[in-house]
């Protein structure tokens, strides 16, 4: 017999939707266990192992890769963990470890647009979702403090409290795209972001290191690591290489218990009352598909078979090009501001909305790997180095994709090594993106034109990156018969499960989905205690 534990309620997945969920349950007075299926590390860990990667453009390289709890790897070559269905492919990156991907995140922390929850009544495109702005705002407002978000008032989403903090000082890349642009209408905005711009909450202001991504040296930046350090001090607790690799039901249908393995294969048995499935929209799916029984033949949660479909991502294209004058990239965040503009509007009813992201990355690898690749070296290479990593600049867009039920997330014939399936992804881009990115690009091109910008490089046609904001796979919906979960996240089929995820959002809009997801998983967590 497995061993046995308990809790008023449990939590599947330690990323920053669920474990703030849990805390703020736990200071409720609920009991609350988190469980996840990857190790746990520390911030000193992180850092050291992104110092000494050879690989520092790889987001991935600083985070453990466990066999019992593996994730996507792409460098130095494809691991195979998510089978590629096509026709395109989707390959996102994710951490399994205790606090979740946060802790490589670039820590924007957007609102998305009140008109981004009525898309198909305003626009005839997409769905829309079963709540209101309105039912977001103190959510949004609760995850805002609770994460430490410093943004500018022009942001387009509207507010009934002031940010937490002040923006982080703009850098001098910032203020010269920001002068030079505005006269011809482009305005450029500070971005909202989950980083310090002063001390709050015991942890320091940022000091502009500029490897936001993958790791914050200093936990200027708010992650999932720390939600759950949150949760543990609020009394939640936390059992890390926890792999849960089904959910059991009764025969009403209530959720009974999970079953987990740990990096042994011994299992394990938790019971509760009520459940929160808070893994990302990719490995939650996968495990209400794995749970699959003679009652729920299709998964659970899946008697709509929506389960793992509507999959969305932001795709992206982008622009590299030679400003006219010295901006120096690298000094600063990574992603300081964007041009907000073209995130609605009566066009999305024939193209794709986005924002404009302005990086400030430093360009000083690129460059060189560029120039050594031409055959650049001696005293002419440093020359060309302080030339171009002055000047390179880069955009790119955060674009909304629509809601598509044959993009999916299925389980494919491949297995782990604990025999549970891994995930198989289903994508596909249409018409409606592909009309989105020319509009950015005759953006981008504009853009580049007032910057004195020469020596342009776009993306090429078709070929677009994505974000790894992973969204709509257990959408939310007031129909039973084409949602997963209702307007709290709990699930149609099962009263006592929760889902607490991004991929609850039924449509994607045009910014980073964190902090939706984060107002959602609040938002439920208020509705479990209400009808506890």
């Amino acid at each position: 017999m497995p061993d046995q534990q308990s809790a008023d309620i449990v939590v599947i997945g330690s990323g920053i939707c669920g474990a703030l969920a849990g805390q703020r349950l736990a200071l409720q007075g609920a009991s609350v266990l988190i469980l996840e299926a990857g190790p746990r590390l520390d911030r000193g860990r992180i850092v050291a192992n992104f110092r000494n990667s050879p690989r520092k453009s790889d987001f991935m390289s600083p985070y453990p890769f466990s066999s019992w709890a593996p994730h996507p790897v792409y460098q130095p070559e494809d691991n195979g963990y998510l089978v590629q269905a096509g026709p395109y492919p989707y390959k996102p990156e994710y951490i399994r470890i205790v606090g979740g991907t946060t802790w490589h995140w670039a820590a924007q922390a957007w609102r998305i647009l009140p008109n981004d929850l009525r898309i198909k009544t305003l626009y005839g495109v997409g769905r829309d979702w079963p709540i209101s702005y309105e039912d977001l705002d103190p959510f949004y407002q609760e995850a805002e403090v609770k994460m430490g978000v410093s943004g500018a008032p022009n942001t387009g989403s509207p507010r009934t409290q002031p940010f937490p903090m002040e923006p982080v000082a703009e850098s001098y890349l910032e203020q010269r795209f920001r002068e030079r642009l505005a006269p011809a209408g482009f305005e450029v905005v500070t971005n909202t972001t989950a980083r310090n711009s002063r001390t709050y909450d015991n942890r320091p202001a940022c000091c502009g290191n500029n490897n936001c991504m993958p790791i914050c040296p200093i936990d200027a930046q708010y992650h999932g690591g720390l939600a759950v350090d949150a949760a543990e001090k609020a009394g939640a607790k936390l059992i890390a290489n926890a792999v849960v690799y089904r959910i059991e039901h009764d025969e009403r249908g209530r959720i009974a218990a999970v079953h987990y393995y740990d990096p042994d294969k011994t299992t394990h048995r938790v019971t509760g009352k009520t459940f929160i499935l808070a893994a990302n929209g990719i490995e939650s799916p996968k495990l209400l598909l794995l749970s699959a029984s003679d009652k729920y033949r299709n998964g659970l949660a899946n008697s709509s078979d929506t389960v793992g479909r509507y999959l969305m991502d932001h795709p992206s294209n982008g622009l590299v090009f030679d400003a006219e004058e010295e901006l120096w990239p690298g000094r600063g965040p990574m992603s300081p501001s964007s041009i907000n503009s073209l995130r609605d509007g009566a066009f999305r009813s024939d193209h794709a909305a986005f924002r404009i992201d302005i990086s400030n990355s430093s360009q000083v690898q690129s460059v060189t790997q560029a120039l050594i690749a031409k055959g650049v070296y001696g005293t002419e290479l440093e020359e060309q180095i302080r030339y171009h990593a002055a000047r390179q600049c880069s955009l790119k867009n955060v674009l909304e994709i629509l809601p598509d039920p044959n993009n999916r997330v299925t389980l494919s014939d491949k297995k782990d090594a604990l025999g549970i399936p891994t995930p198989q992804m289903h994508y596909a881009m249409n018409d409606y993106v592909d009309k989105g990115m020319a509009a950015a690009r005759e953006a981008y091109t504009q853009i580049a034109g007032l910057m004195g910008g020469t020596n342009l490089r776009y993306s090429p046609d078709g070929v677009y990156g994505n974000n790894q904001h992973i969204t709509g796979t257990m959408a939310m919906g007031s129909d039973p018969k084409d949602s997963v979960v209702d307007a709290f996240g709990r699930t149609h089929d099962h009263e006592n499960l929760y889902i607490a995820s991004t991929g609850v959002m039924p449509t994607a809009a045009t910014v980073n989905s964190t902090l939706t997801g984060v107002a959602l998983a609040l938002r439920s967590a208020e509705h479990i205690h209400a009808n506890a």
